[in-house]
């Protein structure tokens, strides 16, 4: 295999990383068309938040980085999984307070790895290290931050919930690893794991940033 070989190429090869990635899109599609349900919105609405949710930070990335037309549109396993899952939300809603636990873990694994994808796609660009961290976040909670402004909440990632934190400090160490020539898919998978690990750790014991003395 040659060394210049694209690592995000090698992490979403394969059908079982594909399955995994799609994965991650619809439990981000269901948290936005959730929150689409409670503030009442009808069906057109909750499938464009379930969609803005699950692939606004992979558009945002790709517009950045000038890879046109985002992979939201050019593959339509993409679009169709978070419609599809925004869907199954609006009609099955009442049934899915059960799932809670299973949301928040798979919602946590996709946060790390849209932060490995999205930072890697970055570097790969030619965007420098500083930037490539911020496009690695802005890939993992950007489909988040546009989902509450269109329900009209203040969003959850800016306020004390340790969320951007674990995809910014996963970020930097995927530049790292990057820059020191280390980052096979072996370690891009450790990092993802991680930042998973630290997301999961905070929501157990209710970690939370700090806030302003009022």
């Amino acid at each position: 295999m040659q060394g210049d070989l694209r690592i995000d190429e090698a992490l979403t090869s394969g059908d079982g990383l594909l399955a995994a990635d799609l994965i991650g899109v619809a439990v981000f599609a269901a948290s936005g068309a959730s929150a689409g349900v409670a503030k009442r919105l009808d069906l057109f609405g909750v499938a464009f938040v379930g969609f803005i949710a699950a692939l606004g930070g992979g558009i945002l990335r790709d517009l950045v980085i000038g890879a046109v037309p985002p992979l939201a549109f050019a593959d339509w396993r993409y679009s169709m999984t978070a419609i599809a899952a925004s869907l199954a939300v609006f009609w099955l809603h009442p049934r899915l307070a059960r799932w809670r636990r299973s949301v928040l873990l798979l919602d946590a694994a996709g946060l790390g790895l849209f932060t490995v994808t999205g930072t890697i796609k970055a570097l790969d660009a030619g965007v420098p290290p500083v930037g490539a961290c911020l496009i690695g976040m802005l890939t993992a909670i950007g489909g988040g931050l546009a989902r509450d402004l269109l329900t009209g909440e203040i969003p959850v990632v800016l306020q004390r919930d340790i969320y951007a934190v674990a995809a910014l400090g996963g970020a930097i160490l995927v530049t790292i690893l990057r820059e020191v020539a280390v980052a096979d898919a072996l370690t891009m998978g450790v990092s993802a794991l991680l930042i998973t690990g630290v997301r999961l750790i905070a929501l157990y014991r209710r970690w939370s940033a700090p806030v302003a003395a009022p």
